[in-house]
């Protein structure tokens, strides 16, 4: 006779493994798979003490972590998260997120919390976020997807250069947090005697600036024209292009005709074509 909430599947090979589910407020809910009946077992008996014997454990989520380190068992840390968020929301997601009144926790791990805007919810409740080289992605159609390009982040930009957490926080991903400075590749935000002024740099065998801009814009011009120089002086390099979406082709065109580049940057294209 199997333990409650406990039944045998069969492997291709013919081999038994063992399934584990739980029905909370008419919902069903598997809660894993498992090499043996016990472990099986023991996952159900500690999901049913989530659910059903709240005076155990504590009302804030992430003081429900403690209790998951001590009373876990063979439950998933993912799924008692999921657990906990039904228990206490109403609502079952697919992913370790816990709501709150105007945003929502995302548990990356038992040491790690993200938090979110709510107008992010629908997403992360269908996007597993992952962690690889210290940079936290999601798979979109089959492509590893950087989680900050949702706010307009490139993939190359810098923390700390480029964006910026407002309250320091970096595990705090609402959008009100996140400062986007530089929009461009190869731009930087600089002051000058109280004024913002935009350099723009290339790198060819070392860094070389490019020129001092009074708009972003004209920065990030500057650069894809920089560009289009050393590569018609047969430099091969793959340089990112700038896409200036605020302004018209018309207007591109004429910034990109008056604009300077250093005449630094132009000895070495003369240098590479001679």
């Amino acid at each position: 006779m199997s333990l409650s909430g406990t039944f045998p599947a069969q492997k291709k090979d013919g081999s038994t493994y063992y399934r584990a589910s739980i029905t909370y407020k008419s919902k069903h809910i598997s809660l894993g798979s498992f090499s043996s009946e016990e472990s099986a077992g023991c996952a159900y008996k500690k999901a049913c003490s989530l659910l059903f014997d709240k005076e155990r454990f504590h009302t804030e989520p992430l003081q429900e972590i403690e209790s998951y380190l001590k009373y876990s068992g063979e439950l998933s840390f993912d799924k008692w998260v999921m657990l906990l968020n039904l228990r206490d929301n109403g609502m079952y997601c697919r992913n370790p997120i816990y709501l709150q009144k105007r945003f929502f926790f995302y548990f990356l791990d038992a040491s790690t919390t993200l938090k979110f805007d709510v107008d992010d919810l629908f997403y992360y409740m269908n996007h597993k976020i992952m962690k690889r080289g210290g940079h936290l992605f999601v798979s979109d159609y089959g492509m590893q997807v950087n989680i900050l390009s949702r706010y307009g982040i490139k993939n190359y930009a810098v923390l700390g250069r480029d964006y910026l957490f407002v309250n320091k926080d970096v595990t705090d991903y609402r959008y009100g947090n996140i400062e986007i400075v530089n929009h461009f590749h190869g731009v930087t935000k600089d002051e000058v005697r109280g004024q913002d002024i935009y350099t723009a740099r290339i790198h060819v065998n070392g860094d070389y600036i490019i020129g001092r801009y009074p708009s972003e814009e004209e920065a990030a011009i500057a650069y894809n024209k920089a560009a289009d120089y050393l590569k018609s002086a047969g430099i091969v390099k793959d340089f990112p292009e700038n896409y200036i979406e605020t302004i018209n082709a018309v207007e591109y065109a004429g910034i990109y005709h008056r604009i300077r580049i250093s005449q630094k940057l132009r000895n070495i294209g003369k240098s590479r074509s001679e």
